[in-house]
């Protein structure tokens, strides 16, 4: 295209991010959604445009969205939510994945007529839930606050699990043998020394930020730092992700570890945070940002295999059922029933996933086309169908079907002290 109508596109891609976003605030159907759908038209319905089209810095550009993503929904976690939320953040992550990964296994067993260990390869590489769908979509959904950091903590989580255990089976294809002690142990690493270095670098931040404050053109600074402890973190073969998640988190928190006595010692005298005009900048950019990601996204999926279509729709609808037994036995028995329900259809597929289905191709595994064709469709139907079914359970007779999985959740639903009314269509 013409550098002048690339501007023109740019332009109006934004002025359509904020109307879809006075959509999703009156309807519920998800502005993601439809900004995935648009990057579909112009990528591989009208193929105006290609992911080649942006060389190199459209992974570069997808890898910083990400990181802008989660840092930002870092900051707004509350320190006392997430150490309500962690067992069943945990156990809810654990079960989900490992749920998914054989139930896709076994489908695509089937369906495919692949060998269990590229199908399990498959499973790992969809079994993540993508922050970038789950975080502005549960922004604007009705839950309480310790639901959407679960849902927050596991997307981060599952990205991780995701790509140890995908890239461990890629590495078993071609040697032959797993190595299942090796693949546990770089999970546990990754994520215990990825956390120790985002809050210590939280900490190192904090103390800074007065000086920085004082320098001309400072407000993104902090954004930039985030940014080179992503590229440390992953140098070192840890997870950049994890670390940018902590690092908001206890940036956003600082007064509460100042609280304790114990951490004064090793703390500065003044624990600073962001200020309004620091979050609200960050805020923007995490907008702009986002409307190009899900365009992006959507440019990138391809349908080129009709069958293989047909298949990732089976597949991801596996995804969705496993998803009810995850949530029922990962979450509390004190999580509201709404929540549980909502929780229980939370289930898209992101970056992550598009990632790792490229890898098997690179390597020269020879069915590599056939996994990417298949996660693409996932990618896409998930979104779908996670933006369908939020809207449909707050909105329609569905909320009373899910209700049924989950009727023992929630003390309050259980004494018919609060009933869970279904909203009518506006």
């Amino acid at each position: 295209m013409h550098v002048a109508t690339n501007i023109l596109v740019v332009g109006a891609l934004i002025f359509i991010a904020h109307a879809f976003t006075g959509i999703f605030s009156r309807t519920r159907v998800p502005d993601v959604l439809l900004l995935t759908i648009i990057g579909i038209v112009l990528g591989p319905v009208l193929h105006l445009v290609t992911p080649a089209n942006f060389g190199n810095v459209g992974p570069v550009f997808t890898t910083v969205t990400l990181i802008i993503i989660l840092f930002e929904a870092g900051l707004s976690l509350d320190l006392d939510v997430i150490r309500g939320s962690i067992r069943s953040t945990l156990s809810l992550t654990l079960i989900n994945f490992f749920l998914t990964m054989t139930a896709v296994a076994f489908a695509a067993h089937f369906l495919l007529g692949l060998g269990f260990r590229l199908t399990l390869m498959l499973g790992a590489i969809v079994g993540s839930t993508s922050p970038a769908v789950i975080v502005p979509l549960t922004r604007r959904i009705h839950m309480e606050q310790s639901s959407k950091t679960i849902l927050f903590l596991e997307s981060a989580l599952s990205d991780v699990l995701s790509i140890v255990v995908a890239i461990g089976f890629m590495e078993s294809y071609k040697l032959g043998t797993l190595h299942v002690t090796q693949m546990i142990g770089q999970i546990f690493a990754t994520l215990i020394l990825a956390g120790l270095a985002g809050a210590g670098s939280a900490f190192l931040w904090s103390a800074l930020l007065r000086r920085i404050r004082a320098l001309e053109n400072s407000i993104f600074t902090t954004p930039a730092f985030v940014f080179v402890l992503f590229g440390i973190v992953e140098l070192f073969g840890f997870s950049g992700y994890v670390a940018a998640v902590v690092f908001g988190a206890v940036l956003g928190n600082i007064e509460v570890f100042h609280g304790l006595a114990w951490m004064r010692r090793y703390l500065p005298n003044e624990g600073i945070t962001l200020n309004d005009q620091e979050r609200n900048f960050l805020g923007e950019v995490v907008f702009l940002l986002k409307t190009f990601f899900f365009v992006y996204v959507g440019v990138s999926i391809r349908f080129t295999d009709l069958p293989l279509v047909y298949i990732g729709t089976a597949i991801t609808a596996v995804i969705f059922f496993v998803r009810i037994p995850a949530a029922w036995l990962g979450l509390a028995r004190s999580v509201p029933v709404r929540d549980a329900s909502l929780v229980a259809i939370m289930s898209p597929k992101g970056l992550a996933a598009v990632v790792l289905a490229s890898m098997p191709l690179e390597q020269q595994i020879r069915e590599g086309a056939m996994l990417q064709s298949v996660t693409y469709s996932v990618v896409f139907l998930s979104i779908v169908l996670t933006s369908v079914l939020s809207f449909l359970i707050e909105r329609t007779v569905l909320a009373k079907v899910y209700a049924v999985f989950f009727r023992r959740f929630g003390e309050s639903q259980r004494a018919g002290e609060d009933a869970w009314p279904v909203s009518p269509v506006s």
